[in-house]
């Protein structure tokens, strides 16, 4: 029997779990929390829970060895540790997180071991990689290349549990969701590269309509560009990868920046309450009608909606916040987790959309959309545990069945990779509808 070691038991662990212990895998969680690996395995007796730390590097090594593939659900930081065991011990490896150039530099040594680290395995990265490879190649099988593609995700509430200002509820890694708006985006539109520093990411989104779910804003998610060479379409002149919201969160975000509210710079914020600490920020002698000298701060008017977010999160409130020295970060983001919590029987939902312009050697150009809607309960499995879990459990199964027999630091964009994942994800409910022949007024405007 297969053995496999999974290092975390976060939010969307569960479904991987299940998925290879109901394959006939042996399968061991190691993490932090041990009850919550308990719960995942239930009596399963091919599961196996341990309590591990990340700082106990003489036990992860140790568990490495002892198994045949490993899954790194860990935060992105810990994988390049994880992988040097990997391949000191010739085991594969399997993550969900982005290709950092550290992971990278590892490409020649896993070769050389004999062993293959699969990344990107996930829903945004991994679907999303997949299905428009899945298009890609079928348009340049036919002679035709992409002009222009857009990739956008959003794991959000359904839109009856987007009942709070920002329209948002967590359902993945809270703090995770809040640090992503601290990151640059960079992408090629119409033959023009656009740089956007974090302070503007959320400034003007995107708009499109999704079937079922009505107006989404976007905005630009990291770096685009390097998406044109792994697709094989250096060619484009739009290569957008962007992140899917409901009105209301863009707008709030971009004020909550802009007071520094996500900032993981420290102060000592010892004896304040929150609307102190706004004065504190934007450089106000007290806290006396805190949401007008806001508004002023930020040059906007005082009903502003951001402001109204803001409110509703408590900012403005005369409370005390019972911290010393700590970052506004931290702060803000459990604030937000106290209030934005996913309820135990509210959908979430996973919004996924490609848009294709494609042209051919007759002349002919056409919008190819493939978009993927998905739901979820945390009293089930959630949208988004399903989306991430599932694509990263089937490439185990592939892997140990040794259906994935390439070597070296890899991300799901070979066809004998993507094919049978996205064919199996099918099976599962999980499917992207292809539509091709459309207008050119259906793309992104």
């Amino acid at each position: 029997m297969k053995k496999v070691l999974i290092l975390g038991a976060g939010m969307v662990v569960k479904p991987i779990v299940t998925y290879l212990l109901d394959k006939g895998f042996e399968v061991t969680v190691a993490t932090r929390t041990k009850s919550k690996a308990d719960a995942m395995i239930g009596n399963h007796p091919n599961g196996k829970a341990i309590a591990w730390t990340v700082d106990d590097d003489a036990s992860l090594n140790k568990m490495i060895k002892a198994n045949d593939l490993t899954v790194s659900l860990l935060p992105w930081t810990y994988h390049i540790g994880v992988a040097k065991h990997c391949i000191a011990h010739k085991k594969n490896m399997v993550t969900t997180s982005y290709v950092k150039p550290e992971m990278k530099a590892l490409d020649s040594q896993a070769k050389e071991a004999g062993i293959i680290i699969l990344n990107e395995l996930g829903l945004d990265p991994g679907i999303d990689h997949m299905s428009a490879m899945r298009i890609i190649d079928t348009v340049h099988s036919k002679g035709g290349q992409i002009e222009e593609f857009y990739s956008i995700c959003g794991a959000l509430p359904a839109v009856e549990a987007a009942d709070n200002p920002f329209r948002y509820k967590f359902s993945w890694s809270p703090k995770g969701v809040v640090m992503a708006g601290n990151n640059d985006g960079k992408y090629l539109r119409y033959g023009k590269i656009s740089e956007v520093p974090t302070a503007d990411l959320f400034k003007n989104p995107l708009k499109a309509s999704f079937p079922k779910v009505g107006l989404l804003d976007i905005y630009p998610n990291r770096d685009s560009l390097p998406y044109a060479e792994l697709y094989g379409i250096e060619n484009t002149k739009t290569i957008f990868r962007g992140t899917f919201r409901h009105p209301g969160w863009c707008e709030s975000i971009d004020a909550i920046k802009a007071l520094k509210l996500i900032s993981t710079d420290e102060y000592d914020f010892t004896d304040k309450t929150y609307a102190q600490m706004i004065a504190m920020l934007i450089g106000a002698e007290d806290s006396s009608d805190i949401r007008q000298k806001t508004a002023d701060y930020l040059g906007i008017k005082k009903d502003a909606y951001a402001l109204d977010s803001i409110q509703w999160l408590g900012l403005f409130d005369d409370t005390a916040m019972n911290r010393k020295k700590t970052s506004t970060f931290e702060i803000t983001s459990d604030l937000m987790i106290s209030k934005m919590e996913l309820g135990q029987n509210e959908r979430d939902m996973v919004v996924l959309q490609h848009v294709f312009l494609a042209s051919y050697p007759d002349g002919k150009k056409e919008i190819i959309k493939s978009s993927m809607l998905d739901f979820g309960t945390l009293a089930t499995d959630t949208a988004i545990a399903r989306t991430v879990a599932l694509p990263a459990a089937i490439g185990v199964e592939m892997i140990l069945k040794r259906e994935i027999t390439e070597t070296g630091v890899h991300i799901p964009v070979l066809p004998g990779i993507y094919n049978p994942i996205l064919d199996r994800l099918e099976d599962m409910n999980i499917s992207m509808v292809e539509q091709y022949g459309l207008p050119l007024s259906e793309n992104i405007q």
